[in-house]
């Protein structure tokens, strides 16, 4: 069991330099829930956020659309990453966009979920602009096979295209040398943030947000997000959402 991040944050905070926060948004700043369209975020977490971003560079890296978790959030400094880190933009001239050349295929594969999970109750499909994902939270249990199959399927036709799976969450995105972790890196080096006075923490529950764990485990400090314990590249870990803005604050 990897230890509490808020038992070490004047170890984490203690740089003698400046700190970098990157943030999953589901299941770290807002819980999850059935409906992902109901996933808020509360104004404590906001007013967190925005007293966090005056003092640091912030940024959020969300399976989201970009255009989804910009809207949810509204906090103008900070920096957004939706599609996993493929779509990057701020309101301060930051832009990178990763495989749009794959666009056309992911039209192609969304059509073709959506045909193979017709009739699946509780099964939803979401197009974002980079990866199409099939949800199955609100799916019941004998018919999770049936959305597997149906999603590999889809991937064995597009060998262009990578399955990821998340919570509740299978997606197909492009099979290109591009993470999370990659999207770190290069926010790093595009914000001059690359010195070694500066310490980057990543925050994040999911299966996605290891890439960065491992990405940084040698420069900055991963903490998961989760009450069961499970095999991470991460340092520390917090329980909870509620645990996730206790330690931000602790930060400020």
């Amino acid at each position: 069991m990897i230890p509490s991040a808020l038992d070490h944050v004047r170890e984490i905070a203690a740089h003698r330099g400046r700190l970098a926060v990157f943030l999953d948004y589901d299941g770290t700043l807002a819980p999850i829930v059935s409906d992902p369209e109901k996933a808020l975020l509360s104004d404590s977490m906001r007013q967190t956020l925005r007293a966090l971003a005056a003092q640091a560079a912030v940024a959020i890296l969300s399976g989201r659309d970009l255009d989804d978790v910009r809207r949810r959030v509204g906090i103008d400094a900070i920096i957004y990453a939706g599609s996993h880190g493929f779509d990057i933009a701020s309101l301060h001239g930051l832009h990178r966009q990763v495989a749009t050349e794959f666009l056309p295929k992911l039209d192609m594969a969304e059509r073709e979920l959506r045909e193979a999970l017709d009739g699946i109750p509780g099964a939803r499909v979401e197009r974002k602009r980079f990866s199409v994902a099939a949800h199955y939270r609100n799916v019941k249990e004998n018919d999770v096979a049936r959305v597997e199959r149906g999603v590999s399927k889809v991937a064995a036709q597009h060998p262009e295209l990578r399955r990821i799976d998340g919570k509740k969450i299978l997606e197909l995105l492009p099979d290109v040398d591009w993470d999370k972790g990659k999207a770190v890196l290069w926010l790093l080096e595009a914000l001059g943030l690359e010195q070694d006075d500066v310490r980057p923490v990543f925050i994040g529950d999911d299966r996605t947000d290891e890439d960065a764990f491992r990405t940084l485990e040698q420069r900055g400090v991963g903490i998961l997000v989760g009450e069961q314990p499970r095999p991470t590249a991460a340092k520390y870990s917090l329980k909870n959402t509620a645990e996730v803005e206790h330690f931000l604050r602790a930060l400020i």
